[in-house]
């Protein structure tokens, strides 16, 4: 993307290919670059700025495939008015890009590690990159496993993507809700209760979380309770990001700045701040 890194300020026009409904709030969104370009290339975990023209902008993880550039994926929730905005776009509308920006997930340091990743709510799409890159290099990695948990069934991401994965034999997949009514046949529970079942070597694990604030700081006790060293486990802390290059503030998190010393950190780096009220 040549001209967002001359001008790092500077939205580069981007057309929607596809709007696919994941929720009654959440989307995803392919989009693809302008005629003649190939898009840009982007590490698992790393995020843009989208912008809406005449509405404004908001930092939104890249969920694509890393392998797939020339395809950018984002899923996006419509909670306030830029995303709304975005979620109301159709075929063949343009959106403003501009990035990659963050801190990605440390895959290329896995080779050799059982992969824990886990993922609550929306969380998913951040970590889909990560899961994507972990699978097409299989052979590399050790057990992989992949504990996903949402609200409700209704409020699950990538249900069919969830359902082509678990019927691989190489990645093992625990799905759960915390509460489900109807014809749900699934897991009911709350996700640091599944990593029990999950199989690691815990001198030998790396794991990548993403989630909501109290998932993660539950998940992180469980881990470190079961022998998982401090320096093996990642977060993703998306909060608050503005304006992605660490001019606002707004992101702010003790001595880091979300957007440009992650939004992925290393656990033993940040516990401090992570345990940390009103931070």
């Amino acid at each position: 993307m040549p001209d967002s890194l001359a001008e790092p300020m500077l939205p580069v026009p981007y057309r929607v290919l596809k709007v696919g409904r994941e929720t009654a709030d959440t989307f995803t969104l392919a989009l693809a670059a302008a005629a003649g370009d190939q898009g840009f290339s982007f590490a698992p975990g790393q995020f843009n700025m989208l912008y809406v023209f005449g509405v404004g902008e908001v930092p939104i993880s890249i969920s694509g495939d890393p392998d797939r550039p020339e395809t950018l994926v984002h899923t996006v929730r419509a909670v306030g008015a830029v995303s709304r905005a975005i979620c109301g776009l159709q075929k063949g509308d343009t959106l403003g890009v501009r990035g990659p920006y963050g801190v990605p997930w440390p895959v290329e340091a896995a080779p050799g590690y059982d992969v824990l990743v886990i993922a609550g709510g929306l969380g998913l799409a951040p970590l889909r990159p990560a899961v994507y890159h972990l699978l097409a290099r299989r052979p590399q990695y050790g057990n992989l496993e992949l504990i996903y948990g949402a609200r409700t069934p209704e409020d699950m991401v990538y249900r069919q993507e969830l359902e082509r994965w678990r019927g691989r034999f190489d990645f093992r997949v625990h799905v759960t809700v915390d509460s489900a009514r109807g014809d749900w046949r699934g897991n009911v529970g709350v996700v640091p209760n599944f990593i029990a079942r999950a199989r690691f070597d815990p001198e030998q694990t790396m794991v990548l979380i993403c989630g909501p604030g109290v998932m993660m700081r539950f998940t992180v006790q469980e881990l470190l309770h079961r022998g998982l060293k401090r320096e093996n486990i990642y977060l993703s802390m998306e909060r608050n990001m503005k304006c992605g290059l660490g001019l606002c503030g707004h992101c702010q998190l003790g001595p880091f700045f979300v957007c440009k010393d992650g939004p992925v950190f290393r656990y033993d780096l940040l516990q401090d701040w992570f345990l940390a009220r009103e931070v």
